[in-house]
């Protein structure tokens, strides 16, 4: 384990630049933290922190000189991985046929900085769906053939954070090539690193840092255990897919969308979710057409319209389907459950809703 100060942060991040990284962290950005393309350690939200709560994020100021004292805010790295809108092809009439042109477009070399735990465990479940399972979507894996992951270990939990019950942090374990540790006691200013891949450890030792001292190992590591027992919910996982499966009727379903208001925040926010519509657009002459993937939600009512009708035209069946693919049949088709306990979806929710309240009153008055 290597130990850096901010110049140090500053020239691991120059060097990823000069590899021909575009170079992805966090900024502050309209009162929120956004992932945007940063040029060094002068972008990063020195001093931020936020207040979290159900259907409350708020963006505060202080003096520290902490470079990642916030939790996770609206976006995800989602947005690079799986774009908002996509072409998939164009095709342009050519005589009696028509030329098909595949969006073959050559994809940008991302460095992320910053990705929390739970964050890296939500890019990980996406690679099962799109990159190790029966099939590959390969514009997905064409993008993250050429990441390069630098993970942040959180030391502070949010009020709506439950990772620790989900085993998906506050420590980052794998899938990153670098992880960080922030840390700030009294005058010292530092980050502990350990490298997780070799394209890291080679970085690493070319910054010819110092190695971490015990102490400063220790300090790191507490820092960490403090995050991950100040949790703000928590989520009895245990047996949680035959308890959703056994009270499908259960009065909690139609109480939750008095509520809701059907808006997608959730899935919107969420680092996992995937649903997606495709779309053919084509000109006035009918020369020309292109094929467009755009992100859909489950909580839309056309989602659900196939040929012989809408089979989820209530938000008791739409807010249902969502929870309970989540924490159920997601295992059973990717073999992990589908939430990574990041809190967005409370926080972001217009009414706040709180997917951990509804696992526990069900659990709590269960019908069968």
């Amino acid at each position: 384990m290597k130990t850096l100060d901010k110049k140090s942060l500053d020239k691991l991040i120059q060097s990823l630049k000069n590899e021909g990284y575009v170079t992805i962290g966090p900024l502050q950005k309209n009162g929120a933290i956004v992932f945007e393309e940063i040029n060094g350690v002068k972008d990063l939200p020195a001093g931020y922190t936020d207040e979290q709560a159900a259907g409350k994020y708020r963006l505060n100021k202080t003096d520290s000189n902490l470079l990642f004292s916030y939790n996770v805010g609206p976006q995800s790295w989602k947005k690079f991985l799986f774009p908002t809108r996509l072409k998939l092809w164009s095709a342009q009439k050519n005589g009696k046929g028509f030329d098909i042109k595949h969006n073959g477009e050559a994809h940008k070399k991302f460095a992320f900085i910053g990705v929390r735990s739970c964050e890296l465990s939500a890019i990980l479940i996406q690679d099962k769906v799109f990159m190790n399972g029966s099939y590959t979507d390969s514009h997905y894996k064409a993008i993250r053939d050429n990441i390069f992951i630098v993970a942040v270990n959180c030391t502070k939990a949010g009020a709506t954070c439950f990772c620790a019950s989900m085993n998906t942090g506050p420590k980052a374990l794998n899938g990153f090539d670098i992880a960080i540790t922030e840390v700030s006691a009294g005058k010292e200013h530092y980050f502990t690193a350990e490298d997780g891949s070799a394209k890291g450890k080679k970085l690493l030792m070319a910054l010819e840092i110092p190695a971490a001292s015990p102490d400063q190992k220790k300090t790191a590591e507490e820092a960490v255990k403090a995050a991950s027992e100040k949790m703000g919910r928590k989520l009895n996982t245990q047996g949680i897919r035959e308890m959703l499966y056994k009270n499908f009727d259960h009065p909690v379903w139609e109480e939750t969308a008095a509520k809701c208001l059907s808006c997608a925040n959730c899935t919107l926010v969420c680092p996992t979710c995937f649903c997606s519509n495709v779309e053919d657009v084509t000109d006035l002459t009918g020369n020309h057409t292109e094929r467009w993937r755009e992100w859909d939600s489950c909580f839309n009512l056309e989602y659900s319209k196939v040929a012989g009708g809408n089979f989820r035209t209530s938000v008791k069946a739409r807010y249902r389907q969502w929870m309970t693919h989540k924490l159920a049949s997601w295992e059973e088709q990717f073999g992990t459950l589908g939430c990574v306990g990041c809190g967005r979806c409370i926080t972001w929710c217009p009414v706040g809703l709180d997917i951990t309240k509804q696992a526990a009153d069900i659990r709590a008055a269960q019908r069968v």
